[in-house]
Order: C-alpha cells, then structure tokens, then sequence
C-alpha cells in the first residue's frame, strides 16, 4: 500500500544547565528562591522569540534541579530535537544569550556526541585537549565562550587544577579568573558562525503551503500552530498499527475538508512531502490526478489529517479531566502575564481583539508547556491536547470556507532540489568555509600548478602523532623545512645504536603533542663516533638506492616516470649524450626523477577520472585550499608538458 515507511528514529537530546557564580548563591533556600526567579524572568525576556517557534518534537524548557554530590543547584532543562539539528543551535543561541542578558549565569550545554561545541571548533582547537579531559571545562559566560584550560606541567598554575576539574571547582574558576578562561577568537569564531543570524533566522526557516485539510484540524492549528509538528511526526514515523487507525476516520472525516494555510518548519515541510503514501480506499481520501493544479495541496493535507487521526486514535475516549487543568489557575500566570506586557510580547493589539487572543492562548501554551511544565507523567499528549481544543474552540466549516479566497501566497519550495553547486556551497557554509570563487577562462589558462606541488610539500612535511595527519590550517602557511640529518640521527637511537640512549617512549607526552614540525626535535649534540657512524649509514643507504635504480632502470616502472632529462629541450639532451659518451658511461647514467611534475600530473589525473564528482585528489587539494578549475575537456588524459 505504501513505500518508505519508517518505523523508529534516534531522537537526539541536548542538555542545558544554568548556574549561578559562588558569591551569588547564599544558603540552599535562598539559592533555590533566586534559581526559581531567573527561570521566570528568562522564559518571560524571551517570550517574544520563544512562543512563536515551531519546535521538531520538544520546546526549550527551564526548571529547578537540587544539587547533588559536587554539582551545585542550578537551572536545568533538557530538549529532544530529533531530526531538525536548527532546533538544537537555536537553543545554543539562547543559552549564549541569556548568558550575556545575566552575567552572574554560567550555562553547560551538550547533547548526545557529548561536547558538541567543540566538535564544531574542531579544527582550531589547542591540542592538549581532547574528549579525555574536557569534561567541565566548556561554559557559557558574559555571552562567550569560555575554555578551562589544562596547566602544562603539574603546579604550574596554581589556580588551575591538575585533573579535569569538577563543576564547583569550574565555576569558581571562571569567578575568580573570567579573562584568562576565554576560548580563542578561532574557536568563538566557529560557533558563533554556526548561530549567526538568529533571531531573524527563524523565519527563514517556515514555509507556508496551501493544505486541502478537515476543517476541525485547521481550526487547532490556527490557534496552536506548533502542534503541526506533532502531526507531521506521527505520520512520518507511523507503522501497521497506526494505520489501522486510518481505514475510516473517526475524528477527521474528509468531507469536511477546507482549503487553508499551514505554517511548517523546512525539516517538517520535507519529511512530509518527501514520503510516498497511498490511503486506504475506505478512509474516504481520495487525491486528484498529479497534473491537478492543486494536487500538491490535497496530498499534504490528506498525509496530516493521517498524522492528526493517529494520535487521537491513541488517546482513551474518556481521559482524565484533571489533565485539562487551567494555565490561569496557576500563581505563577498573573506575574508571567504581565511581565508579558512589559515587553511589549502584545505589540499594541487592543485586548479582547482577535490578534490579542490569538496571542494570549499561544502565550498559555508556552507558559504551560515552558514555566509551569507538569511532570511528564501528567502532561497531556498531543492527542489529549487536539481533542481537547476541539471541544473548546468553536469554528464554523462554511466562514473557514470563506477564508479560501484571501489565503496568503505559498512560499516557493525551490529549495527541496538543490543544484550540485547550491548543494556545495551549503556545504562549504556549514564547514565555515568561504565559497570559492569562481575560476574565468583566462584564470584558467594561466593557473599556476606549482600551488599544488607547494602544498603537498607542505602536507607530508607535517610531523604528525599517532592521532593523525594533520593538514595545513592556511593554504599559505610556509612549507616547513626538512633536516634529513636530524631525522636519520633520531631514528638511529630508535634503533637503539646505543645501549644508553633513552628509548622513543621516554619521550614526555606533553613534549610529543607539541611537535608541530622537525624544527621542534631537539637531539642531543653528536659525538665524534657518532657522527662517522651516521656517515657510514648514509652511505650504505645510498649505495643501496644506486643498486636499485640500476636494476628498474629498464623495467615498466621506470617508464612510468617522467624524468628531468625527457623534459630538457632536444639541444641540451644531445650534449648530454655526448658527455656520457665521452665518459664511457653510456646509457647506465640514471636521470633524476622530476618529483614535482609527476606529483601534479598523477594529481590532475585523479581529478580528471572524478568527472566532477567527489574524490580523493579534490578532498585533499580543497582541505589543503587548493581550488583546481573545472576539466572541460573529457578526452583521454595524457601527461602534461613542461614549460
């Protein structure tokens, strides 16, 4: 009956705590009066942002949490935000704010991947740290970013302690020493680009369509807008059982279907339209053929109404009453009501207006789902919470009807089919890149491929650990220098030449993390025997390499090079021959192998056979900062010539 049906998902959580600096706390009843008052006077100063916002599964919440062992009292709150990841940095954006609005908070934050905000600074994070030790040492401070960082050598610092800190032994911290804990300006760079442009950025990221849907659920999501994610979820990740719901409707029935305007969020607007689904012949859903004009319209919303009547279907036909408590009877809504008003969440609206009460009910959603939020055990589902505002909220299917004729334009959903090029500079911003700039046809001609031998030199100079090669940061950064001297003689005393040289392990780890490059390998001073043994050695080593030349000389593998003396012009190599000749060597003098020019010959054909597609040769040159012009040319590649 139905294709790609999805059965589970993996519903991501992120956490979020606020505590408060040690000088501000006072005795444990106090410190619990001053938590609870923050948690009114944030979800109240963000209101304005906050209640309109369509959330994937779960909203931003705020409660008390008592402390417990080594971890203080603080503000604690905890959202599943599946599979809209916005969810998750719109949460970190608030965070950071609330942070910077009350600088006596200092928020944690991190979800299932654990320090998420430094997986996003990955790249230019210090490296002694690592996910062994940076428990407790990432917060949220004055609206920045803040690392804890590690001493070098034990009792160095003496403020900083030796072993991850624990939570108190961080707040302190950052009491006492807010200007020395702050992550570098790469790091805060990173994140901050990851949560660049909101608050203005949630509304980039609706999309309002035209649904063909039963009146009673236009009616619902008018007043409660964000409960469409609950519909587009139980339908996105419904199964058998779900749809036995759906032969024939019971609460949603088709014939009252109206035409309306749904406000979705892209990631629910795709998961929707993206299913393949066909109803069940006795539910009464029938669609109109796909050249129809409004075929589009009669699909979503037969697919929502589906996602509607499953969750009613799983609510008990006489549910507690005591669920349906009144967001008014709390003692907390009078005070959030006219905080409300302070900041102007109302915009002027004349109350008792239609707009005003609009906002009012969103804003007793908010209030009940955010500030005075029940125990999950009491909460209502969505179900109860549909069935119950279909109860209360009167509607009228023939004035819907009439509110066909001025319903607002559809956005454009251009954006579901990206182009390969859109799709890769969505890419290259969310890495924190910038775009490459296009490549002209003059560029074209006259690009200059000693870049590309120049980084690679840079690459494979890196000295790099057991964790990895390192790329160059900077596609300009200075190749760095080679002592093949100093190599020979370090590996020599791995070899263990000498009984009592110190063997690589005794290296001190802290020392072997720095190594940025050979420069940095500090060896001892040779001794006299020392140096004629390594003398010996190079010798050998050469005398071996002489050998093996001699012997490929003539085999497929040499012909697969390119050497210096093909590239020489034809004069030049006939002088050459009758110098050899003169020196009754012949033949068996080996050119050298011209290193650059096969390194970015191989290159260019690797790129060649991706046919514009990804691949190892383009990975590596774009991470390194190397943009190669576009292969226009598909014949057969040979290899290149030299100037």
């Amino acid at each position: 009956m139905e294709e790609n049906m999805k059965f589970a998902t993996v519903e991501d959580t992120v956490e979020y705590r606020l505590f408060l600096i040690p000088d501000k706390r006072g005795d444990p009843e106090e410190h619990r009066e001053i938590l609870q008052k923050y948690i009114e006077r944030i979800m109240t100063q963000f209101a304005p942002i906050l209640v309109p916002y369509i959330w994937q599964n779960q909203p931003f919440n705020l409660k008390y949490k008592p402390g417990k062992g080594d971890v203080p009292a603080h503000i604690f709150g905890m959202t599943k935000f599946g599979d809209n990841i916005e969810d998750e940095w719109f949460i970190v954006y608030i965070v950071k704010q609330i942070t910077k609005e009350f600088p006596e908070l200092v928020a944690r934050i991190e979800d299932n991947d654990g320090e998420f905000l430094l997986i996003e600074a990955a790249d230019f994070l210090p490296k002694w740290l690592d996910p062994d030790n940076s428990a407790n040492r990432v917060f949220f401070h004055q609206g920045e970013l803040c690392i804890i960082p590690a001493p070098r050598k034990s009792g160095t610092v003496s403020w900083l302690p030796t072993t991850p800190p624990t939570i108190s032994q961080s707040l302190s911290i950052i009491s006492t020493h807010p200007e020395k804990i702050l992550a570098s300006e790469s790091v805060r760079a990173a994140v901050n680009r990851r949560i660049r442009g909101y608050p203005e950025k949630i509304k980039a990221s609706l999309h309002q369509a035209h649904c063909f849907l039963p009146a009673g659920i236009a009616a619902v999501l008018k007043q409660h807008p964000r409960l469409v994610a609950a519909g587009v979820q139980a339908f996105y990740l419904r199964d058998p059982i779900d749809l036995r719901a759906c032969r024939v409707f019971k609460t949603f029935l088709p014939e009252t279907r109206i035409m309306t305007s749904v406000t979705f969020t892209k990631c629910l607007y795709a998961q929707l339209v993206q299913q393949r689904f066909v109803p069940d012949r006795r539910s009464g859903y029938k669609l109109p053929p796909p050249c129809h004009s409004q075929y589009r319209a009669h699909e979503l919303g037969m697919k929502l109404a589906h996602g509607f009547e499953i969750l009613c279907s799983k609510c008990s036909p006489h549910f507690s009453d005591s669920k349906k408590s009144l967001v008014t009877t709390s003692p907390l809504w009078a005070g959030f009501l006219e905080s409300l008003k302070k900041n102007d969440y109302f915009k002027g609206l004349l109350e008792g207006s239609v707009q005003y009460q609009e906002r009012l009910e969103m804003a007793k959603n908010y209030f009940q789902l955010s500030v005075n939020r029940p125990e999950s055990s009491h909460a209502m589902s969505p179900g109860e919470e549909i069935l119950t505002l279909l109860q209360t909220i009167p509607f009228d299917i023939e004035e819907l009807k009439k509110e066909e004729a001025y319903l607002p334009p559809e956005d454009d959903e251009r954006w579901l089919d990206l182009s390969p090029d859109q799709l890769d500079q969505l890419l290259q911003e969310a890495a924190g890149k910038k775009e490459p700039e296009s490549i002209s046809k003059g560029q074209e001609e006259n690009y200059d491929l000693t870049r590309v031998s120049e980084s690679m030199k840079a690459f494979i100079s890196k000295v790099s650990t057991h964790k990895g090669a390192e790329l160059p940061r900077e596609p300009s950064e200075a190749p760095i220098t080679f002592d093949a001297d100093s190599f020979l003689n370090y590996f020599d005393k791995i070899l263990g030449s000498k009984s009592h040289e110190s063997d690589s392990d005794d290296l001190d780890e802290e020392d072997s993390e720095c190594l940025d490059s050979d420069d940095d390998l500090d060896l001892e001073t040779q001794e006299p025997g020392e140096e004629a043994s390594v003398k010996g050695t190079l010798d050998d080593l050469k005398s071996y390499m002489a050998q093996m030349d001699q012997e490929l000389a003539h085999t497929s593998i040499a012909k697969s090079f390119t050497t210096q003396k093909q590239m020489e012009p034809l004069s030049q190599t006939t002088n050459d021959n009758s110098e050899e000749e003169d020196s009754g060597t012949g033949g068996s003098v080996m050119t050298p192998v011209d290193v650059d020019l096969n390194l970015v010959s191989n290159i260019l054909e690797s790129y060649s056979s991706q046919a514009g597609l990804a691949g190892p040769a383009s990975n590596l040159l774009q991470s390194m900062g190397v943009q190669l012009p576009d292969n226009a040319d598909h014949r057969p590649t040979s290899k290149p010539t030299k100037d």
